[in-house]
């Protein structure tokens, strides 16, 4: 009998390694899945009110986050090409890349960027070099790609069933229960993840409006000549830079800035500088500072430290690269969690006398469980 349960044992610790080593292989879109998760089931579950069913709610909802982001994504692309084409007529660039990237200087001479002017272009060869340097380019285009498309079907799969079967998983979980450690340790790191990580999705969402209304309402009030260019993307790519620790949306703005004080300073109108000086000064602290401030106590988390989540944060890129955006706070509060519940039984503490003082609330104010 122990001969059999070690052979199990040694299988089921060859599959565990297995499945660890290809978690660990696609842990950036597995990551993202999480993140995605728990920042859609508020809206997958409030969907059923509606009475849809679970598959059209999951879709549903991951449409809802996914469209409007592959959307401005486009978006950004198309205006990029746009303003590229501009720059290419206005500045010597195809002068400056050398004759061996002629096909700078073909697509600058697009005068019709429509489908029928394309066709016309292409059936005139025009194209040709164009086509050329990318079939020389092709496998690193290839590579990057197929890689771009599988992370991408892997996050999205992953948290399509996420949304469906998240409960069964978290059921399967509990049946380890021992004390109901497992189960209380369960539910305290579920509550926070999505408090944690549902809290950056109602972040950027706050504070692209904010930039977006600050950007417009810049426009408004400066000559044309210092306009912030496509000021509702620009705050949308705003919210999103929040993300980023440390600098965040000083990657948007600051660039920003540079580019609307291009204009009077190759029209040495230097008196125009003054509006850029002032559009710094407030996206510095009405789209950056008050923000940080006042709204991300608000969408930490209910137990996590706002100081110990921005180090995290800050150290998750370094540590695991961009995915560590994601997964450090994902640790940080598993392993908070895990000090807060079930390290305390471990020790052979009482939780239950050291809980009341610290997750005490104000009078006046009820308990969830209390409606």
């Amino acid at each position: 009998m122990d001969e059999k349960r070690f052979v199990i044992a040694l299988f089921g610790l060859v599959i565990a390694l297995l499945v660890g080593f290809i978690g660990y292989r696609f842990v950036a879109p597995l990551t993202v899945a999480v993140f995605l998760y728990y920042s859609t089931r508020r809206l997958y579950r409030n969907l059923a009110r509606f009475r849809l069913p679970a598959r059209a709610r999951a879709v549903a909802s991951l449409s809802l986050i996914g469209v409007p982001l592959i959307g401005l994504l486009g978006y950004t692309v198309l205006l990029v090409l746009l303003e590229a084409r501009r720059f290419i007529e206005r500045y010597p660039v195809a002068e400056t890349v050398g004759p061996e990237n002629s096909w700078i200087a073909d697509l600058a001479a697009l005068s019709d960027p429509t489908v029928e002017g394309l066709v016309a272009a292409y059936r005139s060869g025009q194209f040709d070099p164009l086509i050329e340097f990318v079939s020389e380019q092709a496998p690193l285009l290839a590579s990057t790609l197929s890689g771009l498309a599988l992370n991408l079907l892997i996050t999205i799969v992953v948290t399509y069933y996420l949304l469906l079967d998240g409960s069964k998983f978290h059921e399967w979980l509990l049946t380890f229960d021992d004390d109901a450690v497992v189960r209380e340790y369960l539910e305290a790191a579920d509550e926070e993840l999505e408090a944690v990580l549902y809290g950056n999705l109602l972040n950027v969402i706050a504070i692209s409006i904010i930039a977006v209304v600050t950007y417009t309402g810049y426009n408004v009030l400066v000559p044309a000549a210092v306009e912030v260019p496509y000021p509702a993307l620009a705050g949308a790519l705003t919210g999103v830079a929040s993300l980023i620790p440390v600098i965040g949306m000083k990657v948007v703005y600051i660039p920003l800035a540079g580019l609307t004080a291009m204009e009077p300073i190759l029209s040495e109108e230097l008196s125009l500088l003054v509006y850029v000086a002032g559009f710094l000064a407030v996206a510095a602290v009405v789209v950056d500072t008050i923000p940080d401030i006042v709204l991300r106590p608000y969408f930490s988390g209910k137990t996590t430290h706002v100081g110990l989540l921005m180090l995290a944060y800050i150290f998750g890129p370094v540590v695991f690269g961009f995915h560590g955006l994601f997964l450090a706070p994902i640790i940080l509060v598993l392993a908070l969690t895990f000090a807060d519940t079930a390290l305390i039984r471990l020790l052979g503490g009482d939780p239950d006398e050291d809980d009341e003082p610290r997750r005490a609330v104000s009078a006046g104010q009820r308990r969830l469980n209390e409606f």
